[in-house]
């Protein structure tokens, strides 16, 4: 469905990315993670068709991104990105309502207020849809923004850190719900933060660092303690708990040491080398 072949950008001769190949087909959920700065967003940016590559090519369905008409776009893939702003005070509903515009004057339009409802339902913010948008807290923009994304109905999913404003409980839900598009034959893409929940949601880790993919597989081969460690420039031990892999750092003591690798029953610094216990499958 999708494919970047020898992506670079640069912004003010700094080079972001550096000869980038992913490829991302329907059914699976693909985390890119990484540290601060790796490229993740500007991977999510060539991927929309919003940042155009310097060299390289992607490519939605054999065809450039940048050669698709705007409204085809919208109706392939749908874009949630890390900042949610509105011009203007409206209602969350309208804002949810708003993910149902490149199906104006289509059949599919009969269903509007169906697929709106359906999709704050799924987010839980039915009980925020006569209130104003900016006066929401980040989290709950985050879900309505994400409800709009739901309301959208495309084949391709592209979220920028979703989970970055939410609780506990929302972080699961909406990727949850990642997975369950992902079930259903959509192709998505999530930059995520917290490899553990990553872990536990995706099909594929891509791992990026300076602009560089330094892995790409499932979370069982590719949360190696050691990688993970050199590409976050901090120790840290992978972990089994109830068939879920943890990345768990390791803290600094109170002498400014690094403490010791965690508590016994477990395979400190270790990842496990069998895939058909992979946690992202137990999580489906």
């Amino acid at each position: 469905m999708l494919q970047l072949d020898r992506v670079c950008v640069s912004f003010e001769a700094k080079t972001v990315l550096s000869g980038v190949d992913l490829r991302v087909v329907p059914g699976e959920l693909v985390a890119l993670v990484g540290p601060n700065g790796a490229g993740k967003s500007t991977v999510l940016g060539v991927m929309s068709g919003d940042l155009p590559p310097d060299t390289g090519a992607a490519t939605l369905d054999g065809r450039a991104v940048s050669e698709w008409k705007n409204l085809a776009l919208a109706r392939r893939r749908a874009v949630l990105p890390q900042e949610h702003r509105v011009a203007f005070g409206f209602p969350a509903v309208e804002v949810v309502r708003m993910g149902r515009a490149p199906w104006a004057r289509t059949d599919r339009e009969r269903a509007d207020d169906d697929v709106v409802a359906d999709a704050m339902q799924r987010t839980e913010v039915l009980g925020l849809a006569d209130r104003s948008f900016p006066t929401l807290s980040g989290g709950e923009k985050a879900r309505v923004a994400f409800a709009r994304v739901l309301a959208q109905e495309t084949e391709l999913v592209l979220l920028d850190e979703p989970t970055a404003a939410l609780d506990l409980r929302h972080q699961e839900q909406v990727l949850a719900e990642a997975r369950r598009l992902a079930a259903g034959g959509t192709a998505v893409v999530a930059v995520v933060h917290d490899l553990s929940l990553a872990a536990a949601y995706a099909d594929r880790l891509c791992v990026l660092d300076r602009g560089v993919v330094v892995a790409d597989g499932p979370p069982t081969q590719v949360l190696d303690h050691e990688l993970i460690g050199r590409v976050y420039d901090h120790p840290v031990d992978v972990i089994r708990h109830r068939d879920r892999l943890l990345v768990v750092p390791r803290r600094l003591g109170s002498d400014g040491d690094l403490a010791a690798p965690s508590a016994a029953g477990t395979r400190s610094g270790t990842a496990p080398s069998t895939e058909e216990n992979a946690p992202g499958a137990s999580a489906r």
